[in-house]
């Protein structure tokens, strides 16, 4: 049978077992990869996967039952273990499908695997990382070739799959030089060709650079309140902190979030663009539509400082009476770009950290944070000048948004985002 065969049997074993509403996904994928550890090629392998994932709603109630098998006997099994799930639980009126609006199959394949250029790619990346970069140590690279399909039908009739195909590559590396070392750091992206050389993919070459600084280190004595300039290679610290602590279900459901009805007002300083964008032409691969059966599309998150989007499922739009997300892609995002120059912004830094990797927990309902800046470097006087050794940092993240003082005319795309440099003020430095 075909994925879609698959799925369709799925949802009319549901729709006979009694689900007055369900869905199905299929999702079938390979792998093939090189790695490397220790500088050195150490395994060559493919993997195959396939999951389908089952949702039933008998009477308002829900029953979800996800396996890793595709033959009948399963997913019949799999099917009684849906409805039993579903005729066990309490009721929820927000519990839905997505209704049918128009039904598409996409297709995102780039002419399938070349193996051979993928091994070319990764035996040159470590040849130009000895000969370029003698002190730096690639602890780990993986090389991979990924193909898949996604096929999700419903009840209401909604059809969608997806044919997708990409390269992927990520190196973990530290320097070292004698007895010192610095921290690991790393680097990956998604690529629809091989026709760059991967130490030019993204940021990696800045970051290598970055990392033979860091073995002169040192650390900060004192405590301040300066700037901090975060990098593209740090997104998760503001970006996805945003999207999942101020603007996911949980935090709206629950009733957490500061922004819970903030929709339509001013959350951020204007000059900050901040979008999910899983069809931008940069982004490989990007969803095409969201696990609850909505086709996916572009979307602003805060524009000009405006709040234009929730993150919200079908079921989280349900629960709370706010808008559902047009895509549920918030790994695809893009920062839109500013109107100065990184070299210009690091002049303006009186005293301040260059800020690659963050190490610290999410903040809670007030948005404060604190960590650890990592892979970092001192600014003052407006210059970049010593790497650092672990340094504390500390601010509200709802605060520093709002006190944004510039953002690069340069953008980073790693193929999964596409993120400039930004500069924030408002923030506890310490040793």
């Amino acid at each position: 049978m075909t994925n879609i065969d698959i799925a369709e049997y799925a949802l009319e074993s549901l729709t006979k077992a009694g689900a007055e509403k369900a869905a199905c996904a299929v999702s079938c994928g390979r792998k093939d990869e090189f790695n490397i550890e220790a500088n050195e090629f150490s395994l060559l392998r493919s993997v195959f996967s396939e999951s389908l994932s089952l949702k039933a709603i008998c009477g308002g109630k829900k029953g979800v039952a996800v396996l890793n098998k595709l033959d009948r006997d399963s997913v019949d099994e799999a099917v009684k273990s849906c409805i039993a799930l579903a005729e066990s639980a309490q009721p929820d009126e927000a519990e839905d499908v997505a209704e049918m609006i128009e039904n598409k199959d996409f297709d995102q394949t780039i002419g399938g695997a070349d193996m051979d250029a993928l091994f070319a790619r990764s035996k040159d990346f470590m040849e130009q990382v000895r000969d370029e970069y003698p002190k730096i140590l690639i602890e780990g690279m993986t090389a991979e070739f990924d193909s898949g399909e996604s096929v999700y039908v419903n009840s209401k009739g909604v059809l969608f799959s997806d044919k997708s195909e990409l390269y992927h590559a990520g190196a973990m590396f530290s320097a070292k030089d004698g007895d010192i070392s610095t921290s690991f750091n790393g680097y990956s992206a998604a690529l629809d060709s091989l026709d760059q050389p991967f130490i030019e993919m993204g940021m990696l070459r800045v970051l290598l650079d970055e990392s033979v600084k860091s073995l002169k280190a040192r650390s900060i004595e004192d405590k301040f309140v300066g700037k901090i300039i975060v990098t593209p290679a740090c997104e998760d610290m503001i970006w996805d902190t945003i999207i999942g602590c101020f603007l996911s279900d949980r935090s709206l459901i629950e009733e957490t979030s500061l922004w819970k009805d903030a929709l339509g007002t001013m959350v951020a300083d204007p000059k900050l663009t901040f979008r999910a964008v899983p069809l931008h032409k940069k982004i490989i691969a990007g969803e095409r539509f969201t696990g609850d059966g909505y086709e996916s599309f572009d979307t602003d998150i805060i524009s000009e400082g405006v709040l234009k989007s929730f993150a919200l499922s079908l079921y989280g739009s349900n629960k709370t009476g706010k808008p559902r997300a047009l895509n549920s892609s918030f790994g695809n995002i893009e920062v839109v770009q500013g109107d100065t120059p990184l070299e210009q912004i690091i002049k303006g830094v009186d005293r301040g950290i260059l800020l690659n990797r963050f190490s610290g927990a999410s903040p809670g309902p007030g948005g404060d944070v604190s960590g650890v800046a990592k892979n970092s470097f001192l600014i003052e006087n407006g210059a970049v000048t010593d790497a650092l050794t672990e340094t504390m940092v500390s601010f509200n993240i709802l605060d520093i948004i709002k006190n944004i003082t510039a953002i690069s005319t340069e953008q980073i795309c790693s193929g999964m985002s596409i993120l400039p440099w930004c500069c924030f003020d408002g923030v506890t430095i310490s040793g």
